[in-house]
């Protein structure tokens, strides 16, 4: 579990740079304001969530319950769905797609990240309890 955290979590990390840096150069000369502020909330929840994901893998193996992958694979959907609908929905200008139906997935994606911290709450809680057994 620890390995796929780190992968995963360096990955998106280093595609967040990436897109970051994508929207600061080229995006900004041919966005629109508004669509470069929403394509940049999307690169700050994906690093975000990226970093969650390794602050869990350097945490110790006991935390490694079936909730705590739980919260793993919420984080990565909620980067998915939240920034990956951000990303598209706000190149439109440029792509000439129109991702009407895209609309409600970025609230899916937000959700999906509180699910994960909340997941990552009952985690702590779960572990606390049967150390204390």
């Amino acid at each position: 579990m620890t390995k796929n955290l780190l992968i995963t979590g360096s990955i998106l990390a280093g595609l967040s740079v990436a897109l970051g840096a994508l929207g600061a150069h080229w995006l900004k000369q041919n966005l629109s304001p508004a669509a470069l502020t929403s394509f940049q909330t999307g690169v700050q929840y994906q690093m975000y969530h990226a970093l969650a994901i390794l602050i869990m893998a350097a945490l110790p193996t006991r935390f490694h319950v079936r909730l705590f992958r739980i919260a793993f694979f919420a984080f990565l959907t909620g980067v998915i769905f939240f920034s990956g609908s951000i990303y598209l929905l706000s190149t439109r200008e440029i792509t000439g797609w129109t991702w009407s139906w895209m609309g409600p997935v970025t609230p899916l994606g937000g959700l999906m990240f509180i699910a994960g911290w909340i997941l990552l709450i009952f985690t702590a809680v779960r572990v606390k309890a049967e150390a204390g057994s």
